[in-house]
């Protein structure tokens, strides 16, 4: 059986398509997500360019607008239902968590 495309999102899937709310470019998102984690989170620019091809053939993000190799993208609304879906998942799991460790975190 084949094996579902994105069905669930990498660490550094979920961070790309979060910085795409507002339209922003690619090296635009490297330094977004580098920010918003604290520097946590690291995605190389061959992994980006990578994915943001992937994600605009499944339609998930948009091209906005071209200027020389410099390319603009925006998260569609079919991007939009994934990233909440992978949130849901997500908070599911920390439920699941909290269930069974409670509040035994960090002993």
């Amino acid at each position: 059986m084949a094996r579902t495309r994105f069905k669930t999102l990498t660490e550094q899937m979920f961070y790309i398509l979060l910085c795409m709310k507002e339209e922003c470019r690619g090296m635009d998102i490297l330094e977004t997500v580098r920010n918003m984690t604290g520097g946590r989170v690291n995605i190389g620019s061959g992994t980006l360019y990578d994915l943001l091809e992937q994600f605009v053939e499944e339609e998930i993000i948009a091209e906005t607008r071209t200027e020389g190799r410099r390319r603009s993208y925006i998260i569609t609304e079919k991007g939009k239902a994934m990233l909440a879906g992978e949130y849901e998942r997500l908070r599911r799991q920390t439920a699941d968590y909290n269930m069974i460790f409670g509040g035994e975190q960090n002993k």
